[in-house]
């Protein structure tokens, strides 16, 4: 893995910045992307510090068509990325849908798929031309199984599901592989961003059992891109011992 170039998008917290620090360690070199430049500077740095790769923090909204094409431009004029890991994506909102709110409709189908359409439409051109490569997309547990007052989230996580079967099916005859990282219950900013800033309310979700970390789901990402190139991990679930579907979870009363 030492050496590899990998683009993560949704960077500068939670799980794309677990996986930054994870490949980081490993001795890769890092495309860093995320809407949130203070937070991507401060981690490049810290990168650079701690295991001597080489980081690019590239400030970017993956929803926004135009600056990923401008991105992907100024991609093209240096080496391709080995890996691609399409983290940027969130939860909006929790309610019944005919009381669903638009801006967090849209939100949610933005980031969560289109934005992974733009910069994966953009990228893996360079991979298929150089014929290696590796995307992951993270998806969620949320893709398999539809939770009371999910719907449109739901929506959006089947559709990576889909997005990621497709690609992988639209790239045979490539040496470009593509993974599905679908998490449980992970305790990171999620919940909070759901919740509109509702510290208290966040915190509830994780209440009486222990959940996955950003870390958990790092070590995950890791194993699947550091499998031997022959080897294709299409898809992989991963729950907190306590959680067994998308709304069962064995919560401690005390």
């Amino acid at each position: 893995m030492k050496g590899k170039l990998v683009l993560i998008t949704g960077a500068s917290a939670g799980i794309g910045e677990a996986c930054a620090r994870r490949f980081a360690a490993a001795g890769c070199d890092l495309l860093l992307a995320a809407r949130r430049d203070d937070r991507l500077r401060r981690l490049k740095g810290e990168l650079e510090k701690e295991f001597g790769v080489s980081a690019t923090a590239a400030k970017l909204d993956v929803r926004d068509r135009d600056a990923v094409e401008r991105f992907a431009r100024d991609l093209a004029k240096g080496a391709a990325p080995d890996i691609l890991i399409n983290n940027a994506g969130l939860a909006s909102g929790l309610s019944l849908l005919h009381e669903g709110d638009f801006e967090d409709w849209d939100r949610m189908i933005d980031t969560n798929v289109k934005g992974l359409l733009n910069v994966s439409r953009l990228v893996v051109p360079m991979m298929v031309e150089r014929n290696s490569g590796h995307v992951i997309n993270i998806g969620s547990v949320a893709g398999h199984l539809v939770y009371p007052k999910g719907n449109v989230y739901n929506a959006t996580k089947f559709a990576v599901r889909a997005l990621s079967e497709g690609m992988n099916l639209d790239l045979v005859g490539t040496n470009i592989r593509v993974s599905s990282i679908d998490p449980g219950m992970t305790e990171t900013e999620f919940s909070e961003v759901r919740f509109h800033g509702d510290k208290e309310q966040a915190r509830a979700a994780y209440e009486g059992f222990k959940p996955l970390a950003a870390e958990d789901i790092a070590d995950a990402v890791f194993y699947v891109a550091s499998a031997p190139e022959h080897v294709s991990v299409v898809g992989m679930v991963i729950l907190p011992t306590a959680q067994r579907s998308p709304f069962v979870i064995h919560r401690d009363d005390n």
